[in-house]
């Protein structure tokens, strides 16, 4: 899948997201790379084989104070690594786009849970009990 093909996917995906989480995400930019950089993997601990489809960086919304924002403020970020998604839709039993779809939603709303404060457990619950989609 071509990058161009990729990047579709995902803004659609991001598109697709229901209104009431959409309107509460701010100052959010979504960005693509092709694989976790040396630094990320280092920061997150990941460990050879470990892989990463996404990761959220930034200033969750339930720790935002009232200065947030104030004066000149990076986005936070959530960013997509193609080539492990492009990977993990190989091995799912669906036509491949539908796959990447799936992969890239599933990867999009679990780091939408960062933004909105939610530690990595309690995504993980989330998606455990399947109350985690954009259909939600």
């Amino acid at each position: 899948m071509s990058e161009y093909e990729f990047e579709q996917i995902a803004e659609g995906e991001w598109a697709r997201m229901p209104e009431r989480f959409k309107r509460e995400i701010v100052n959010v930019a979504l960005l693509i790379e092709d694989e976790v950089s040396d630094e990320i993997r280092a920061l997150e601990g990941l460990e050879e084989g470990d892989t990463l489809l996404g990761l959220y960086q930034g200033i969750p919304l339930t720790e935002r104070g009232s200065e947030y924002g104030i004066g000149m403020t990076m986005p936070d970020t959530i960013t997509l690594y193609r080539l492990p998604i492009l990977e993990e839709a190989e091995e799912m039993d669906r036509a491949f786009r539908d796959a990447v779809r799936i992969v890239v939603r599933e990867t999009l709303w679990h780091e939408v849970g960062h933004y909105f404060g939610l530690q990595e457990h309690a995504v993980n619950e989330r998606e455990n009990e399947g109350t985690n989609g954009f259909d939600t």
